[in-house]
């Protein structure tokens, strides 16, 4: 329970005004807007938007301004702003398969229908410094002039590829996921709680909305022998998809534009089980923007998660299901840890005085245990 404090509601006004001060900065320099956050820092972007759950490249980079690049308290902004939309209507599912595509590679073939497109990527450059990029108002250098404008991701027409996963589910290498009988509605973990056990499609928003870096080090400790996980890279996409939604007045599916999105499917040895024969499972990963580390620790995570489901030995902490969506939300666990910054003035007396008291307990035993001098002198 938390007292309050004479003076307070002034103190925090004050901080607001400080806190507007160092967001702005120096205001001899010229103010960042946010049309330069979208176009140059849209990696940032897109990483809000898909942990923030709204896909709105305009308020992601709003949210980024006003937290001072701090993206987690971006992703807070957003989100709380989420809350407070109507739902008009469900969409239908998208259809990856026919991505315009900007960038598709796979680790596990070489050559694919289609090809494979390098596209935008940090993956064969030098991390070493760039100077140049110091300097500021100079002309685009020749290269990138004879290139043109920076395209939009997946705007280029491009011919729908094959997916790698059905290429190799032509041979019954790779688990079939048909839509189950039915086809139910998936679980909806803005509006419902988590609750255990989790079906695979609460698994999967939980992990989208997931902190990078949280599902990172997940990933990562599945590949360091914290569970059974042997992946490939099945292919990697990114590109922009149709987003459809059928108005009831009208019966038809009409589209209400395009969005960008990065999706991974991860491949997996599975030595089979009484009534499964030895195959490639899958994990699965989707994220709004060019989200390729983020996708890639989804997919690794949600294989792990299916440890129970596949019959494999739950060992590690990836492979938990309620250590993993419990403790995967940026909001949730940053609010826990923030919040010992707040006032906690009554609990830590009442610890204080028991520690005293523990300690006083201590020292009248030990000096009751004690031989008094006559004692001692006589012995």
């Amino acid at each position: 329970m938390y007292v309050a404090v004479k003076g307070g509601e002034a103190a925090i006004l004050n901080s607001y005004r400080l806190l507007a001060q160092q967001r702005r900065g120096n205001p001899a320099l010229p103010e960042l807007s946010v049309e330069q956050i979208m176009a140059q820092l849209r990696l940032a972007v897109d990483r809000v938007m898909t942990e923030g759950s709204v896909y709105d490249p305009h308020l992601a980079a709003l949210a980024i301004k006003q937290s001072a690049g701090d993206l987690v308290e971006a992703i807070f902004l957003l989100r709380a702003y989420r809350a407070t939309l109507p739902r008009l209507g469900y969409t239908q599912a998208i259809d990856t398969g026919r991505m315009a595509l900007a960038r598709r590679v796979s680790a596990t073939f070489k050559d694919l229908p289609g090809g494979q497109l390098l596209g935008p990527t940090y993956d064969y450059t030098q991390r070493l410094l760039d100077f140049g990029l110091l300097a500021t108002g100079t002309a685009p250098d020749a290269a990138a002039s004879a290139a043109g404008p920076d395209p939009v991701p997946g705007s280029a027409p491009s011919e729908a590829a094959p997916r790698v996963i059905d290429l190799l589910n032509q041979e019954g290498l790779v688990e079939d996921q048909a839509v189950p009988a039915g086809d139910p509605e998936p679980f909806d973990l803005t509006r419902q709680p988590l609750r255990f056990p989790a079906d695979r499609s609460a698994r999967l928003q939980n992990l989208a909305r997931a902190d990078e870096g949280f599902l990172l080090a997940m990933a990562y400790s599945t590949q360091r022998g914290y569970a059974e996980s042997h992946p490939f890279v099945g292919e990697i996409r990114f590109g922009t998809v149709d987003v459809c939604i059928v108005p009831e007045e009208l019966g038809f599916e009409i589209s209400l534009g395009d969005i960008a999105v990065t999706e991974c499917q991860m491949v997996n040895q599975f030595k089979g089980s009484q009534s499964e024969p030895p195959q490639f499972t899958r994990g699965y990963g989707l994220a709004f923007g060019h989200s390729e580390r983020k996708a890639m620790a989804m997919s690794l995570v949600d294989r792990a998660l299916r440890a129970q489901e596949l019959g494999e030995a739950v060992t590690a902490p990836a492979q938990m299901p309620e250590f993993v969506m419990s403790h995967s939300d940026s909001l949730e666990s940053s609010g826990f840890v923030q919040h010992l910054k707040l006032p906690h003035y009554v609990d830590f007396q009442s610890e204080l005085d028991l520690v005293r008291k523990m300690r006083q307990a201590i020292a009248r035993e030990s000096a009751a245990a004690e031989p008094d001098a006559g004692d001692a002198e006589h012995a």
